[in-house]
């Protein structure tokens, strides 16, 4: 029988106890993490968030106290006191291993069934067995220490921005629809029949309504929501530092995130970052590494061989060598050996999956070149490209031949692949790089017209504003990522404030004017009564804390995380409604 804690008062916690207290009498509480009965003595681990003080129950000294004992088992929540003494056999492993406690009292404040997982870090369960028992999963340490460093996360992120005289202002997560992007959450209206909300994607025109407002400076820490496909890295509902200011460039917005990431990278990790961060336009980065977000802590960088093999003879090579296309190549060093023919075919399967049709490769070796497509070309080709990659005896060149846009996709894509085969990268190194410069329109085959790259309200480079109409494809956008470890950790803007250049904008997308003056009006309303120059940007909340606790996977830093089909495994969400409820809403499901 359960009992109650009255007459006790906690006055540490598990994982605080040290030599320092030996002869204390203290009072703790927490969950039983194991027990051992060895005949006249009972050990049982207790814990909490902060660790695991070991309790002792000697048959010697308190016989009815180690009946008691004796009937403890896994993740039953106990209350106990008794004196801290050193401890006879030290476990270096954890903290408080040089000292135990001799218990006098003990209360079982409630009984636990077997769990069906193991509270342990290494326990290898099925993700979705942790996902339904999350309240177990979350007493793991590495959970509640993932937890805890997104505590400390926010304040940190707070004390900065209140610091720099940032205003904390909350926007609704009741907003309009949006026109463009991702897919919208949409909630439905009772007491407007037939209308709907949308759970918001960003606070963007929120935001920038706070600096027409005369806000000057503003953060969140938000919610936002996007209904798609999901990965390792995202989730349908996920977390935003978000930030605006006004009378800036892209000097200002810059400036004082770097002064913010130096900050929470010494206050998160004791880890000093150099400033100011390097910066890489996106047509760069393209060309040498094949994404926008590329990892620097190695190399393996794109080659262009065009000029070299366009007239080679060779089809697959001189058919990619036509405008918009070209043949890019990687030398991956002493990759002859570690790659065999069977390991590269692994290669050309993954770049398949980015719509590469193949994957060229040379070794180079002491009995001479390696390679299926040798035979295709020239002594002299061959030499030409061996000399323009640097290829050295040892070293494994692979190519890719096709559109611009697959090239840089496979190769990009391969290039993080091969550095984690060979163990290239170190973990204990930061490389953070803005990406500036981003093309301010993308073409949409699916569409046939141009989009946004980022999002309708991004603002033109000045020099570029005359090709808006004649030659969006070459407008770039004052626009910056940051990019850590090769990971977008976020991305923002200088917005555009002029009305003149937003209506501009909105036909350069295709929009007419009624159709945003419907879907824009209020935001081209509020202009009309003077628009500071502004910009801003966004964290990917979640993903810093991926990268601030070593993890692979998202769903380690959320307490209550989605599935990858974006279901609730622990509360059973999303679920049907009756037909009272659904009626309640004006909604009618169609089988």
């Amino acid at each position: 029988m359960s009992e109650n804690i009255k007459g006790l008062k906690r006055n540490y916690y598990c994982g605080e106890l040290r030599e320092a207290n030996i002869g204390e009498e203290v009072t703790l509480m927490g969950w039983v993490a194991k027990e051992r009965n060895l005949g006249s003595i009972v050990f049982v681990d207790l814990r909490d968030r902060t660790g695991i003080s070991q309790i002792v129950f000697d048959d010697t000294v308190d016989a009815e106290l180690f009946k008691k004992a004796e009937k403890l088992r896994s993740e039953f929540v106990i209350a106990i006191v008794g004196a801290v003494r050193e401890r006879s056999s030290i476990n270096e492993k954890i903290p408080t291993g040089k000292i135990e406690i001799l218990a006098k009292e003990l209360r079982i404040l409630s009984e636990s069934e077997v769990p069906p997982i193991y509270i342990k870090d290494d326990d290898n369960v099925a993700e979705n067995m942790r996902l339904k028992y999350r309240t177990l999963d979350l007493r793991k340490p590495f959970m509640q220490n993932n937890l805890m460093v997104r505590s400390k996360f926010y304040k940190v992120t707070r004390d900065f921005f209140y610091n720099e005289g940032f205003m904390e202002i909350e926007t609704p997560m009741l907003s309009k629809p949006t026109p463009e992007g991702a897919r919208d959450y949409l909630v439905p209206s009772r007491v407007n029949e037939g209308k709907f909300y949308a759970l918001p994607q960003s606070p963007q025109l929120l935001k920038q309504l706070l600096m027409v407002s005369g806000m000057d400076k503003y953060f969140q820490i938000t919610k936002c929501f996007r209904d798609e496909d999901l990965r390792a890295n995202r989730q349908p509902e996920f977390t935003q530092i978000d930030l605006e200011m006004s009378f800036v460039d892209i000097e200002d917005v810059i400036e004082v995130n770097e002064r913010f990431l130096k900050y929470a990278f010494k206050e998160i990790l004791n880890v000093d970052i150099d400033l100011p961060i390097q910066r890489m336009k996106y047509s760069e980065a393209m060309d040498r590494f094949g994404v926008d977000k590329p990892d620097l802590r190695f190399e393996l960088e794109l080659v262009d061989v065009t000029e070299i093999v366009k007239d080679s003879g060779f089809k697959v090579f001189e058919s990619a060598s036509v405008k918009g296309s070209s043949i890019r190549g990687i030398n991956i060093k002493n990759g002859a050996s570690f790659y065999s023919r069977k390991a590269v075919g692994k290669l050309e399967d993954f770049v398949k999956t980015y719509g590469a049709k193949g994957l060229a490769w040379i070794k180079i070796t002491d009995e001479g070149i390696n390679s299926p497509i040798a035979k295709f070309l020239s002594e002299d080709v061959i030499n030409g490209i061996i000399k323009e990659m640097r290829g050295e005896l040892g070293d494994l060149l692979v190519f890719v031949a096709d559109k611009n846009n697959i090239v840089y996709d496979s190769l990009g894509n391969l290039r993080n692949h091969i550095a984690k085969d060979m163990d290239l990268i170190s973990k204990d190194d930061y490389k953070l790089l803005w990406i500036t410069e981003f093309p301010l329109f993308e073409y949409d085959e699916d569409e046939g017209r141009y989009v946004a790259k980022h999002h309708p309200f991004t603002s033109p480079m000045k020099e570029d504003l005359e090709y808006l109409e004649t030659q969006p494809e070459i407008v770039r956008a004052k626009a910056y990522d940051i990019v850590i470890n090769g990971d977008e950790m976020g991305g923002g803007s200088i917005r555009i404030n002029n009305p003149a250049i937003q209506n501009r904008m909105f036909k350069a997308l295709g929009f007419s004017e009624e159709e945003a003056e419907e879907k824009f009006g209020f935001l081209l309303e509020a202009f009309k009564y003077g628009a500071p120059p502004h910009g801003g940007l966004a964290y990917g909340l979640d993903r810093l804390i991926m990268l601030f606790t070593d993890s692979e996977n998202i769903r380690d830093v959320i307490a209550f995380p989605k599935t990858q089909s974006a279901t609730d495994l622990l509360t059973g969400a999303p679920v049907e409604l009756s037909e009272e409820q659904l009626e309640e809403v004006h909604i009618k499901v169609i089988e």
